[in-house]
């Protein structure tokens, strides 16, 4: 049996800057909290709680905090501007580790609906990433998910429309959303805003379950991008398994497999992907 990891799989850019930032804070002498956990992975946030790092999911949380030894640490999703500007008007030290490609649509969608323009987002609507970006826009705003809502779309003015997209979005998912709307002849300034690091992982998590008898999918069950990851495999790979610690790897696998694939998201730890390549190696 061979057993092979995709090589985009875990930790992208912007995550590891985030985890990185928190464990370098937490060796200093203030409390540090996250709003938010930092990443959808319970062993990294289990691990930042034993060091001391706590989370706070709304500014009534914050409000409660003493600003003069704490320190407030913006995940990489990014938050809201009025949210910012509360934790700022609180008194508190921001410690920003939204992500560069997050933070460009955040400028972007802020430019284009100051200029009038209604802003289009394709994602998630309660991922917090999108929160975030409906956050930044300045007038109407409106949120597609799917196929179905990009043909029920309709704009709210004769006005242009700037689209963008969550950074983790499903890229094939885009491109049939963005036909159906420009076929529409709709005055829509699309903005490709998924990263690299997502396109490359979906794509390589795409070729590589065409070709495995197992696909092994490792993320957090709440991470947005490891769910789309997992469901771009299973359409390739009947057997294909979504896991989030080496505890779950009690699977029943056909006894003829030949060539098992590991992929995993953007907010995996490479230790975690490395047992699990090793387990099933052994």
């Amino acid at each position: 049996m061979k057993v092979i990891t995709a090589k985009s799989a875990g930790f992208c850019f912007g995550v590891r800057r985030a985890v990185d930032t928190v464990y370098e804070l937490s060796e200093g002498p203030k409390k540090i909290y996250t709003y938010g956990p930092i990443i959808h992975n319970e062993t990294v946030v289990d691990d930042l709680a034993a060091r001391g790092v706590g989370i706070v999911n709304s500014l009534d949380e914050i409000a409660a905090l003493d600003p003069a030894d704490t320190v407030i640490v913006i995940r990489s999703h990014g938050v809201s501007e009025a949210v910012y500007d509360s934790i700022t008007g609180l008194g508190f030290e921001i410690v920003d580790t939204t992500c560069p490609f997050v933070k460009r649509i955040h400028d972007a969608v802020r430019g284009a609906s100051e200029n009038g323009e209604e802003i289009l987002i394709l994602g998630s609507p309660d991922h917090p990433e999108v929160e975030g970006i409906m956050g930044w826009c300045h007038g109407p705003v409106q949120i597609l998910e799917d196929v179905e809502s990009a043909k029920a779309y309709k704009p709210l003015s004769d006005g242009p429309v700037t689209l963008v997209s969550q950074t983790t979005f499903n890229h094939k998912k885009f491109e049939d959303m963005v036909e159906i709307l420009t076929s529409a002849e709709y005055n829509v300034n699309v903005m490709n805003t998924i990263c690299n690091a997502t396109l490359t992982r979906q794509n390589e998590a795409e070729e590589l379950a065409s070709r495995a008898d197992v696909m092994i999918v490792i993320g957090g069950k709440h991470s947005s991008n490891t769910r789309k990851l997992y469901d771009i495999c299973a359409a390739r790979c009947e057997h294909t398994y979504f896991i989030e610690t080496l505890d779950d790897l009690n699977l029943e696998v056909p006894k003829s497999v030949r060539l098992v694939g590991i992929t995993a998201g953007a907010s995996t730890p490479q230790n975690l992907i490395e047992e699990v390549q090793k387990e099933w190696k052994n």
